[in-house]
């Protein structure tokens, strides 16, 4: 690996031990702080405090909380003074027959979606001779940070983030842009990040499932979703969705809307939360009577749509037909018409050009996967 290409904190770690080798700073002298070295090479203190941490690790320095960190009295192990040491003993012993270990961030994952994903990756893993460490977040923005830090305090060769819902995106990820540090957003891109991402196509998804409402008859469909509040792909799926309206003709009602379904995110994901969304639903179903469809954003939002619909009394699809997104397979069949997205190939390629990135090559800034629309029987014709 040539320096330019090295993670700064170890290319910091390098140039303090070659002063502490060459005898710049002698046993006990003091060693510059995280917040010196921050400055003097302009990155976050977690980058000069890993640095630091790894100088203890090979025996170069004590680190005395409170006073700083001091060169040892002792020498380091012969056996760690290697010229070119680029992190710890595991981590070199992974580098040394080519093994690397990647991060995952992610919010949570289930049957429905989140499982292929992680498939892929570790495929892709077992592939490359590397492994792959997880974190869930569940949706949490603090979490979120926390995890980055964990895991680069680990000392990951490169990261997969799954972001939190929201408009938020921690430090940490912006941290991670500003080093170069090799990562890839999975499932949606943040505005403003310069980052490498892979995602589904949102919008043709969105636009193949309308269609076939449309082509079964239906005209006055609600679109049910969780706040948007800046979720690219959320927003995506609306942009599909109204597109489909535009290109057929069709006025978009936004009346029929719902985009207030919460008990689908992981933080609010509790029954107590399931069943107000299912009391919502109901009431908005019989506030807007015209409405002969649902178009579920969420395998979640499908399920306790359904539940809705039958605790009011009808039927799917003969009174309503639903669309949703990552309908799991239950006893051999689908039971929502859906939009499969390509979770596999997504978790392969996230994982693979991570890999690429580290190596020194350049990847797709944004990465869009087509979704297949996968008919079952929760849709049908409109009555009569």
């Amino acid at each position: 690996m040539n320096e330019s290409s090295k993670p700064m904190y170890e290319r910091i770690f390098e140039a303090l031990r070659v002063d502490i080798v060459e005898k710049k700073y002698e046993p006990g002298d003091r060693v510059p702080s995280e917040k010196e070295l921050g400055d003097e090479y302009n990155v976050s203190r977690i980058t000069s405090k890993k640095a630091l941490e790894l100088l203890a690790s090979e025996g170069y320095i004590v680190r005395q909380p409170g006073r700083g960190s001091f060169v040892s009295d002792q020498p380091a192990p012969q056996a760690k003074q290697v010229s070119q040491a680029t992190g710890t003993p595991a981590q070199k012993t992974r580098k040394e027959d080519g093994r690397l270990l990647i991060g995952l961030v992610i919010t949570d994952f289930a049957d429905s979606y989140g499982t292929g994903l992680i498939y892929g990756m570790e495929e892709a893993s077992r592939q490359h001779n590397s492994y792959l460490v997880l974190r869930r977040t569940f949706g949490i923005p603090a979490l979120e940070e926390e995890a980055i830090k964990g895991l680069l305090e680990l000392g990951v060769d490169g990261l997969i983030v799954f972001p939190a819902q929201g408009e938020y995106f921690n430090a940490e990820i912006l941290k991670l842009v500003i080093n170069h540090f090799p990562f890839v957003l999975v499932d949606r891109h943040l505005k403003g990040i310069s980052a490498s991402s892979i995602a589904t196509d949102n919008v043709g998804a969105a636009k193949d499932g309308t269609n076939h409402l449309f082509e079964l008859g239906h005209k006055s469909i609600a679109f049910l979703s969780p706040p948007p509040v800046d979720t690219t792909a959320i927003e995506e799926r609306i942009e599909g969705f109204i597109q489909a309206h535009a290109e057929k003709g069709i006025v978009v009602d936004r009346e029929v809307w719902m985009e207030n379904i919460t008990s689908s995110l992981p933080k609010h994901n509790s029954e107590e939360n399931k069943q107000k969304d299912i009391q919502r639903i109901i009431e908005h179903l019989n506030k807007h009577p015209q409405v002969t469809a649902l178009f579920a954003t969420e395998f979640n939002i499908s399920q306790i749509a359904y539940q809705a619909v039958k605790q009011m009394g009808k039927s799917v699809p003969e009174d309503y037909s639903i669309v949703c997104f990552d309908c799991p397979e239950t006893n051999g069949k689908y039971p929502f018409t859906h939009l499969s997205q390509n979770q596999h190939e997504m978790g392969r390629s996230a994982f693979e050009n991570v890999l690429r990135l580290r190596s020194g090559q350049s990847v797709p800034s944004k990465i869009l996967l087509d979704a297949s629309l996968v008919i079952s029987d929760s849709t049908g014709p409109v009555k009569p």
